[in-house]
């Protein structure tokens, strides 16, 4: 069986639950941020659009920089195989906007074939800030005790496939997934959060953002995004901001208002 999570912070927890070895036969994880950019031609390689989205996302002062071009475009062709393969999938997912896109995402992958398709749901289905989990949020222990694999029927199935051909013809720029629906948004309220939390006095880059995050529902809205945003409105003439990169090429940054 395939095992599928959504990044890396949750590899350690799953392996530790399914075992070593069937982690070493099976695990995947697929790194692409799903909640956020263009997803026109996510599945079409070479995913020019989605590749470009993530070379002006990540920052300039972090190395190595990833090969996006050629990571999105591996990923698109292996899901694109999985239908003909003869093993089952199973996807790990939390209240996290990026993995439900990969559930529907697979499912859509999987659309017309006999192979089976398997979740394991480690959220509560509530995306607010103050109740959410995704599958790396939780110790292993406890990711142990609620890990418990159910087959996806022919019906949700369907509905998954369904919503993930959606997200892709809205193409938007944010999608937020709130009571089971995924909800398609330009940048503007991701940009007025950030501006709000700035100040006419200099304070931390990473102070700001941390704030955002605390407030955003929907989706995890991570510090690289929010760092691009934050560039792209100083570039705009909405924020100042000041100092040395610092860590992840925004530690040592200050923002203010413009």
């Amino acid at each position: 069986m395939w095992h599928l999570v959504c990044g890396d912070n949750a590899v350690a927890g799953v392996t530790r639950v399914i075992g070593q070895k069937t982690a070493e036969a099976g695990l995947r994880v697929l790194r692409d941020d799903l909640a956020v950019g263009p997803l026109g031609d996510v599945d079409n390689p070479p995913c020019t659009a989605r590749a470009v989205f993530w070379g002006e996302v990540w920052p300039a002062a972090v190395t190595p920089r990833p090969d996006f071009s050629t990571g999105l475009a591996e990923d698109a062709r292996w899901l694109a195989s999985l239908a003909s393969q003869d093993r089952p999938v199973s996807v790990w997912h939390g209240d996290s906007s990026s993995e439900q896109l990969l559930l529907a995402r697979v499912a859509s992958a999987l659309q017309g074939s006999s192979v089976e398709l398997w979740e394991v749901a480690c959220g509560n289905g509530d995306s607010r800030v103050q109740t959410r989990k995704a599958v790396a949020m939780h110790n292993p222990e406890t990711l142990a005790q609620i890990a418990k694999p159910r087959l996806v029927d022919v019906n949700r199935r369907a509905a998954l496939a369904a919503q993930w051909r959606e997200a892709v013809t809205e193409d938007a720029p944010v999608r937020r997934w709130q009571a089971g629906t995924f909800s398609g948004e330009n940048y503007q309220i991701i940009d007025a959060a950030l501006i709000d939390s700035a100040s006419a006095q200099a304070q931390p880059l990473a102070r700001i953002m941390a704030e955002v995050m605390a407030r955003n529902d929907g989706f995890f809205a991570t510090d690289f995004f929010l760092f691009w945003r934050a560039r792209e409105l100083a570039a705009a003439g909405q924020l100042a901001l000041t100092g040395e990169p610092g860590e992840y090429g925004y530690q040592g940054l200050q923002v203010r208002r413009a």
